[in-house]
């Protein structure tokens, strides 16, 4: 080894490790070195640098960084490995109903896994998004190793964060968004929801907010091929950060509803901040006021980007959902959804939805506890921040 790579791997105790360090570990240790388009190891490049500069991570926040990225490069190392042997993958017809884009905590979670239980619909587990790409020897069909591997990340993830359970439940089986897998890619706003990056959101939205779709694709290719309970299955999308790329969604999947969820801000933001607080509260040492600053703006930014792009796209392509009606009818608002993506809404569906709801009421979940005062943030401004929203989407602000 040169005194470069020692000096690399010295650094890297106390710091995230440079690109080429880290892709020489995955290599080595899947015996893979075709990475495919390698377009995501430019995104990883830029990554690094403000990991190390920004994110003001821990020791522990180093170390799971660099756990989350050597993931990241053996899941894409083994995904392109089984495309070159099962070229058949690339063959599947994946059919895309309806993505779920609201943003976080406006019922998105709840809408989403409502209607991807339903029979004849699907989505991405839990499970499946931590290592999407089958373990070495594992057989088609038969996951257990990356179920038990994801149970263990799980059981350490709420060890780690306790209190994430009452703010967003998770169980390896349930669907979960494929912002996990884009995050893999190093895009999305699965970044920044790990780690306080500002630099590495705005290289993002300057950069690189579309190039993950095809590939995103590809994957879910590979996931229906692997499980073929899947078969003329539609699928149900979800995530708050394809707000930020909804060209590349409506261009990748041109059959797909973009279905929208409503909340007002000045609910959804104090909370939002509460959960991004716990989670960064594993990795580094930001402070309450930094997080809602940065989010604040993001999320208007992210509701921005939709409107701007609802704009030109019109009306057509959406379906609108108010969080209100969906807390008092979630069937009726499930039907509705499914009705306008063009899904038969059969007694069977609609039992399918309704024993989900009804699993999810026995759920026993601590109240998720918060106040706007300990983020700093004050209820007219963030009303004045989102009031081209609030207008155009919730009827409110219209006296200004």
């Amino acid at each position: 080894m040169s005194d470069n790579q020692n000096a690399a791997e010295v650094a890297s105790d106390t710091r995230v490790p440079d690109r080429d360090v880290l892709i020489r570990q995955a290599v080595a240790d899947t015996g893979l070195d075709d990475f495919g388009d390698a377009w995501m190891l430019e995104n990883l490049a830029a990554l690094i640098p403000i990991l190390n500069s920004e994110a003001q991570l821990t020791a522990t926040g180093v170390e799971g960084a660099k756990t989350m990225i050597h993931t990241a490069l053996v899941n894409r190392l083994r995904h392109v490995d089984l495309v070159k042997r099962h070229p058949e993958i690339l063959e599947e017809q994946v059919d895309v109903a309806a993505v779920v884009v609201g943003l976080p905590r406006t019922g998105s979670t709840m809408l989403h896994r409502m209607l991807s239980s339903a029979p004849g619909m699907t989505g991405v587990k839990w499970w499946e998004a931590q290592n999407y790409a089958p373990f070495p020897d594992e057989t088609v069909g038969d996951p257990a190793l990356r179920r038990e591997a994801a149970k263990a990340y799980l059981d350490y993830f709420l060890e780690h964060a306790p209190g994430l359970m009452s703010i967003h439940p998770m169980s390896i089986d349930q669907s979960d968004e494929e912002l996990i897998i884009l995050g893999q890619m190093f895009s999305s706003t699965m970044i920044e929801g790990m780690y306080h990056v500002p630099s590495y959101a705005r290289w993002l939205v300057e950069n690189s907010r579309t190039r993950c779709y095809p590939d995103l694709k590809e994957v879910l290719q590979s996931l229906q091929w692997q499980d073929k309970s899947r078969k003329n299955a539609r699928w149900v999308l979800k995530t708050p950060g394809h707000l930020m790329a909804l060209d590349g969604v409506l261009d990748t999947f041109p059959e797909a509803k973009i279905v929208m969820t409503h909340r007002d801000p000045v609910s959804t933001v104090p909370s939002y901040c509460s959960m991004m607080a716990t989670l960064y509260g594993m990795a580094s040492t930001i402070d309450k006021v930094s997080i809602a600053k940065f989010w604040e703006n993001r999320l208007a930014e992210l509701l921005g980007l939709f409107m701007r792009m609802r704009e030109k796209t019109g009306d057509d392509a959406f379906v609108d959902v108010r969080y209100e009606d969906l807390v008092s009818d979630p069937i009726d608002e499930g039907k509705r959804v499914l009705a306008e993506t063009g899904v038969a809404v059969t007694p069977e569906i609609v039992a399918g939805m309704e024993e989900w709801i009804e699993a999810n009421r026995r759920e026993d979940r601590a109240p998720h506890e918060y106040s706007m005062e300990e983020f700093a943030l004050e209820e007219e401004q963030i009303k004045e921040k989102f009031s081209e929203y609030r207008t155009a989407y919730l009827g409110k602000d219209r006296q200004a």
